[in-house]
């Protein structure tokens, strides 16, 4: 039997020798990726996968790593290729790549502060200075698996905090307040995790309330109002308003002051889901579009979409520390309530966790904050060229601006009817996929599907995209010849 080979000090070698042919392996597959990714078809992938038996002979560290690199290396998708346009997933900056290698290695856990002991102190630190950006005075917040569980937590702080203020004003005024009653705030643009976690917190579906948006798809603050006073009038507790600082599909930010404004007016804690757009936290020059945001309750920011950091690594932050408290559970073997280290799990809905804080650190240190924000600003730049160039294509048609990195769009040449137009759409970004050349996404604006591209890559030019939207064009094109009904001539009858 082949044991379990681990890191220790007798293995530093090997791990040396392992670690060192695995990253020339990768260094050599990154300088020759031109394409996002490959034209194997998909049945071939899941026949190789399913091809090897789990339980067979082990062949080795070294044998393994190298079948690793074949089998899934290879047919990987490459997001710092210019013909990656699909979905929110970003080339990753250097220092993070490194510092996920130490991780892996040293496998610190930030739940206990006997697991981590200088990580908490520098996880703490990176979270102080993102509140610091987002303007709370004294803020705090911990680090997450993503966007849907910092809106998770973000939203079950709320709830604790409405039904605190709901258990305060039935014992004054004799009335009974549910998770029933409840009453949560946002826009059809709002992302899914939104409806998602309501329903993990045992509200239900018609807790939700869909606020009425602008024609660009931003929450209007008097609807708001109107929404929050015929649901009081209905004898419903509004629990949070979700304000989005980037919507997934079209790109835009709420009005965050004046909504506030709503919120503060109303007593009511507003969240801002700011997933794609906290890239704005440190740009150079888009900072203004988030005022307002310093206002919030909490804050969702996911560093690996616009501050270019390998998955995962998401925050939430409050605005007041003491609101983490209300989700707070203390085990004797864990975190007794008397413990004097500052243990994370006490702010966190995770026991085991990983020490993500520790890419932004390198990141921070070797780069700097306004490195990642010119970066995030130069992919709206491009997205900015990107509308031109589709609006000036005569075979395409720009469906929604946008405030952030992505471009909606349609392929509708003169003669093509809405309805062909609309069938078009998941068959073309099938065909790409299938192709491996340029990957597009697809999703539904104001009813009509249409295409998406989603730029995230600050290296990307817009010769480059101008290139993928003609091979966008050619394809569409290639797909209606085949699927045109033939025409046959009397002679062939």
């Amino acid at each position: 039997m082949t044991p379990l080979d681990m890191i220790s000090p007798d293995s530093a070698q090997h791990y040396r020798e392992a670690v060192g042919a695995t990253v020339d392996r990768l260094a050599a597959r990154i300088a020759t990726a031109d394409l996002p990714t490959t034209s194997t078809p998909a049945a071939e992938l899941h026949r190789r996968v399913r091809a090897i038996d789990l339980d067979a002979p082990a062949i080795g560290t070294d044998r393994a790593l190298a079948e690793l690199d074949e089998l899934f290396v290879q047919e990987a998708v490459w997001f710092h290729t210019p013909g990656y346009l699909a979905h929110l997933n970003c080339p990753v900056a250097l220092p993070a790549v490194v510092a996920e290698a130490v991780l892996a290695a040293v496998n610190p856990s930030v739940d206990t502060w006997d697991q981590s002991r200088i990580g908490t102190d520098i996880e703490r630190h990176v979270v102080d200075w993102l509140a610091g950006r987002i303007r709370f005075a004294a803020g705090d917040g911990v680090f997450t698996s993503g966007g849907s569980q910092s809106n998770l937590q973000a939203l079950l702080l709320a709830r604790e905090a409405a039904t605190d203020t709901a258990a305060t004003d039935t014992a004054a005024t004799g009335t009974s307040a549910t998770l029933d009653t409840l009453a949560l705030f946002a826009t059809a643009e709002t992302h899914f995790s939104v409806k998602k976690s309501a329903r993990l917190l045992g509200l239900p579906d018609a807790a939700v309330i869909d606020v009425p948006t602008d024609p660009a798809g931003r929450m209007l603050p008097a609807a708001l109002a109107q929404a929050i006073a015929d649901a009081r009038a209905a004898g419903r507790t509004p629990m949070a308003v979700v304000a989005t600082a980037g919507t997934t599909d079209r790109g835009v930010i709420d009005p965050l002051a004046p909504i506030a404004d709503v919120c503060d007016l109303e007593g009511v804690w507003l969240h801002v889901d700011a997933a794609y757009g906290c890239g704005l936290l440190v740009s150079p020059t888009r900072r203004h579009l988030l005022d307002g945001i310093e206002r919030a309750r909490s804050v969702t920011a996911d560093l690996h979409k616009s501050f270019f950091q390998p998955v995962s690594s998401s925050v939430l932050v409050v605005r007041d520390p003491a609101d983490l408290r209300r989700a707070s559970w203390h085990a004797d073997y864990l975190n007794p309530e008397d413990a004097a280290e500052p243990n994370q799990v006490d702010k966190s809905l995770q026991t085991t966790r990983r020490f993500d804080a520790l890419k932004l650190w390198a990141t921070l240190r070797a780069s700097g904050a306004d490195a990642i924000g010119t970066a995030f600003d130069a992919v709206i730049d491009l997205a900015e060229a990107t509308h031109a160039l589709v609006q000036a294509h005569p075979d395409l048609e720009l469906v929604a601006p946008t405030q952030l990195s992505t471009v909606l769009f349609r392929w509708q040449p003169a003669g093509v009817t809405d309805d062909e137009a609309d069938a078009m759409v998941a068959p073309l970004r099938a065909a790409l996929l299938a192709e491996g050349r340029v990957l597009i996404a697809k999703t539904v604006i104001a009813g009509r599907p249409c295409n998406k591209l989603t730029l995230l890559n600050p290296a990307t030019t817009p010769e480059q995209v101008q290139a993928s939207l003609d091979h966008v064009v050619a394809t569409a094109e290639g797909l209606r010849r085949a699927t045109a009904p033939t025409t046959t001539t009397g002679a062939n009858r």
